[in-house]
């Protein structure tokens, strides 16, 4: 399997997990689907591979000590531009993933921040938290045992 291949699989392995999130978050399927974490073993082992396989003695030099102009020559070559692109696949998913738990355990509407979470990450999480805020704050029936985004983020040790 060559690296466009592997890109292309990549691309198209995310999209039923973001479809079932996205447009059937209260179906069984998708609560039972999105409680495994095998969707990120594969998405995790492509990156792994590239990673490997993209790292050279020069690169590795460059990247412990990035400078943007490095990072800019090291995302020109293919295999380490897929790499990049897979990571944000597997981050954004898994991002998504946390912000499709949150809907489900608070009952905060999560449908627009997932597709900001599909297609520019980190301002889906943005959108969440201010969605949380705002729900907070208008609404008085709002669950008080429901985990903020900053507590979620507190307990995973970042």
């Amino acid at each position: 399997m060559n690296i466009t291949q592997l890109f292309n699989i990549a691309n198209i392995f995310v999209l039923p997990f973001w479809t079932l999130m996205i447009l059937l978050p209260n179906w069984k399927v998708t609560r039972r689907v999105m409680e495994s974490y095998i969707p990120f073993l594969f998405l995790a082992g492509a990156y792994l591979y590239l990673f490997i396989t993209s790292i050279t003695p020069e690169n590795a030099q460059a990247l412990s000590n990035p400078q943007l102009a490095d990072i800019a020559r090291f995302f020109a070559d293919e295999k380490a531009a897929a790499t990049g692109w897979i990571h944000f696949l597997v981050m954004d998913l898994f991002v998504g993933r946390w912000i499709y738990w949150e809907g489900q355990k608070t009952g905060i509407w999560t449908i627009h921040s997932l597709i900001l979470c599909l297609f520019a990450g980190p301002l889906g999480v943005l959108s969440h938290i201010f969605t949380y805020w705002i729900t907070k704050a208008i609404s008085p029936n709002f669950p008080s045992g429901a985990t903020s985004p900053e507590q979620a983020v507190s307990s995973t040790g970042s």
